[in-house]
């Protein structure tokens, strides 16, 4: 995520939401004013200690506490294991899961879940039975769904006869079918159970894992289905719950009561990010019966609907006449949804494919939004005709450079549709190699990555990398990072050559500041002050230490004044921070994941990276709760109020300034 990796993230993301907040530490309750003054935890030179070793994966140092007479120091070190995700350290680890104290039993499953290593699968299905804490036993239930392999399963998908009527047990089995589900485990007796857990007798957590689980798993035909999650996407009375059973239904398509179902949810549901998800469940084949509810969500009083609606029509419409979507458009006041219209309009053509195109050009050429730009020449992207045009604008001198970035991406997208000219291909291998001796880190990115698409056979027209390394050479790492990985992915490919590892900084070139850390109260805030209104941080110093400091030295510049949301995904993040204003901007260092005992409920705040150890100055807003992030991105703050604001967001919307408070 700096990133324009975690861009990527946030398009699959976005299709589903929902997750158990109310338990952890990142939806705790506004503090108060006095609580901004409590000293954090690294006065204790151990956690310190532990803390740094963590920082420099350092699992030598971290396994020797985890034997310490102090259950305070072994739970720390547990958690600092998480984050390293050291399979060697899985023995050790194993031990714990019968330590004396149940917060270390619970750290030590978490841990192992991180590892993600089915070697800790035996154990932590053994300990389900004996574990007597019930929210270790939650963990524990989660934590060999991350581990489980499929010949395991079938014992996650049926709980012991004594288990049966235990909450805690009832919510770590779901979370537990859930994480299986996202590594590809799972079986139709999972499936049966899931919706078993999604009925209303079933506590919060259990009927949200199970949502999730069902919306997120990929392949599954929930046909048969339909009108179990049908009901729960009407009547839950958590948004959330609604929202990932509305997104399931996409895998219901066929079932003849789905249709109804969704278009009442996009007309009359309360909570914007269910319409949202119920937009995005409506399928081609649903066109006819879905088509007005699709409509009129393109007038939905919130914004985010608008666009989710218009975006069906990109992807959905057929049979259509291009110009219908022209006048649509032309009747919007918001530029998103208007610019996803008219890329719908140009998508579909017909007889006034000509006068559509003009008419997206002249706008262009009438906005002084360089986002709004940006955004009409992803449109464009739907009609090969308008390469000379998009071209010209993409490598126009003194622009801003998101307009050269959304331009690149545009051509390439152009390129990849199926009426793009042949005789016009040569001509877009020249616009590539001269993208890549742009030096701009998103052009060449983007140039590079559409090189090594196997589906455009490049490699024939590009049998010479010397223009690919002579432009790598010329990055700064670690700032340039992503350009780099891309460019050096295309040399690879076209030298036929294994992968080169990614150079990731080591923590050495970047140290946590303790001293900088030890200034933060545990219980400091940052107001976030927007071109929509204020939104305020509560940052998490004892689970995020380095990238608390991090931020808090880049306020105290005023690196972020000014700078904009650059990304904004409904039902899913709105992003900033880039120095760019574009998602491929970084500070001058990286940071180390802390992958906490944190999830990414609403309103949660999470560092932006290009994988594991490759954090920097770039942030995110959820909207919603999205699990799929927990234990992979970095969370270090938690918004305690403006939430209305944070979802009203949209790309281009500035971070006016941030600044400390108590």
């Amino acid at each position: 995520m700096t990133h324009h990796n975690f861009c990527r993230w946030a398009l699959l993301g976005a299709l589903a939401t929902g997750a158990a907040t109310s338990f952890t530490a990142c939806t705790a309750p506004p503090q108060t004013s006095a609580a901004a003054t409590v000293a954090n935890k690294f006065g204790d030179a151990t956690l310190r200690q532990i803390a740094t070793a963590q920082d420099e994966r350092q699992s030598a140092t971290l396994l020797p506490f985890l034997n310490g007479p102090e259950a305070l120091y072994r739970r720390e070190a547990a958690l600092a294991l998480a984050s390293v995700q050291d399979k060697a350290a899985v023995p050790a680890l194993t031990a714990r899961l019968t330590d004396e104290d149940a917060s270390v039993r619970l750290a030590a499953a978490y841990a192992l879940g991180q590892t993600a290593d089915t070697t800790a699968e035996s154990a932590l299905r053994e300990r389900v039975t004996q574990e007597k804490d019930a929210q270790a036993r939650f963990y524990t239930l989660e934590a060999l769904g991350r581990c489980v392999s499929r010949a395991g399963l079938s014992n996650l998908a049926k709980l012991p006869p004594a288990l049966g009527a235990d909450t805690a047990a009832l919510a770590g089995q779901a979370w537990g079918l859930y994480r299986a589900g996202l590594r590809g485990v799972t079986s139709e007796v999972a499936v049966a159970r899931l919706v078993q857990l999604l009925g209303p007798a079933n506590p919060y957590r259990a009927r949200l894992a199970a949502a999730n689980a069902l919306a997120r798993t990929r392949g599954l035909n929930l046909n048969s289905y339909a009108v179990a999650i049908g009901t729960s996407a009407q009547s839950d009375p958590s948004y959330a719950v609604r929202s990932a059973s509305a997104a399931a239904l996409s895998k219901a398509s066929a079932a003849v009561t789905v249709p109804g179902v969704l278009t009442t949810l996009a007309r009359r549901d309360p909570d914007y990010r269910v319409r949202i998800s119920a937009l995005r469940a409506m399928t081609a084949a649903q066109y006819a019966p879905v088509k007005e509810a699709a409509w009129a969500a393109l007038t939905d009083a919130h914004e985010h609907v608008a666009l989710a609606a218009a975006e069906f029509f990109l992807n959905h419409a057929a049979g259509e006449p291009g110009v219908l979507f022209l006048e649509k458009a032309n009747k919007l006041s918001a530029w998103r949804p208007r610019a996803t219209l008219l890329a719908a309009a140009l998508k579909l053509g017909g007889p006034e494919q000509n006068a559509i195109r003009a008419a997206v050009q002249e706008r262009y050429k009438a906005t002084s939004d360089p986002y709004e730009k940006g955004y009409l020449l992803k449109a464009l992207g739907e009609d090969p005709a308008a390469y000379e045009f998009v071209r010209n604008a993409t490598f126009a001198t003194e622009q801003p450079v998101v307009i050269g970035t959304y331009g690149i991406e545009a051509l390439v997208a152009m390129r990849r549709l199926p009426g793009f000219p042949v005789e016009q291909q040569p001509t877009f291998a020249l616009t590539l190699q001269r993208a890549i001796g742009t030096r701009d880190v998103a052009v060449m990115g983007t140039a590079a990555e559409a090189i090594r698409d196997p589906k455009l056979d490049m490699r024939r027209l590009f049998a010479n990398a010397a223009f690919l390394k002579e432009a790598r050479d010329k990055l700064v790492l670690p700032r340039d990072l992503e350009a780099w990985q891309s460019l050096q992915q295309t040399i690879d490919y076209l030298e036929k050559k294994d992968a080169t590892p990614l150079p990731v900084a080591k923590a050495a070139t970047h140290p946590i500041d303790w001293a900088a850390v030890r200034a933060i109260p545990a219980g400091q805030r940052a107001r976030i002050s927007t071109s929509k209104g204020a939104v305020v941080f509560r940052l998490l110093v004892n689970e995020a230490p380095g990238s608390v400091a991090s931020f808090v030295q880049l306020v105290n510049q005023g690196f972020y004044n000014g700078k904009n949301f650059h990304r904004v995904v409904p039902n899913f993040v709105a992003q900033g921070g880039c120095p760019r204003g574009d998602g491929w901007g970084s500070s001058d260092y990286n940071l180390r994941s802390e992958f906490a005992d944190l999830r990414y409920g609403e309103g949660a705040v999470g560092l932006a990276s290009a994988g594991k150890d490759t954090e920097s100055c770039q942030w995110f807003i959820t909207h919603a709760p999205t699990p799929h992030l927990d234990g992979r991105y970095t969370i270090f703050a938690q918004v305690v109020s403006g939430m209305d604001v944070v979802s009203r967001l949209e790309i281009g919307d500035r971070i006016e300034k941030i600044e400390l408070v108590r």
